[in-house]
């Protein structure tokens, strides 16, 4: 109960990562979004947005890229000209997202591409210990509706009517995350 409690006290980051494929051991971050939310209130699952970050990251080898990944997420050379290097936008990440509990829609997938960047670059991980996966608490409330199959973040847009107009870039996926979050803590 005490764990309950001190959970419910931390701000959330809800984080989506644009990376160069699927593989953390050979490819890259590129670009990291992340909302960070505070509680309001006495209910735990209100929140309200206090934070943004939205950074783009020059990949190192980009030769190790998946050109499918390329294209879905829109990579484009002249767009990162200005990019951080990593280990800037860790260091960024990491002071913003100090003791905020981990939120991401397949959390598995973003958290191995964070905690990789880490331990790349040195930068203290100062999350929270705990961490929510989107996708679980979705099978979690709605496995039993009929009307809904899937979980990815896009049909979970559709079926709660979530606009999310730039899809595959991670604010826009964070911000999307999000709002499903706060629709599927109000079932």
């Amino acid at each position: 109960m005490i764990q309950c409690f001190l959970m419910k006290r931390h701000n959330l980051a809800f984080i989506d990562v644009e990376t160069t494929g699927f593989d953390p051991e050979t490819q890259e971050i590129i670009e990291l979004g992340v909302v960070i939310a505070r509680p309001t209130g006495d209910d735990a699952m209100d929140y309200e947005i206090v934070d943004e970050i939205d950074l783009k990251i020059k990949p190192e080898h980009i030769e190790t890229a998946d050109p499918q990944a390329l294209r879905v997420n829109g990579y484009d050379e002249s767009a990162w000209i200005f990019a951080h290097s990593l280990e800037e936008a860790m260091k960024v990440f990491s002071e913003k997202t100090e003791g905020c509990i981990f939120v991401a829609h397949n959390l598995a997938f973003d958290y191995l591409f964070i905690d990789k960047a880490f331990q790349k670059t040195g930068v203290e991980n100062k999350l929270f210990y705990a961490k929510m996966d989107t996708i679980s608490i979705a099978f979690a409330k709605l496995h039993k509706k009929k009307d809904i199959d899937k979980f990815r973040l896009s049909k979970l847009c559709e079926y709660f009517g979530v606009e999310n107009n730039k899809a595959h870039t991670a604010l826009s996926d964070a911000r999307a995350t999000f709002e499903v979050f706060q629709h599927l803590m109000s079932l």
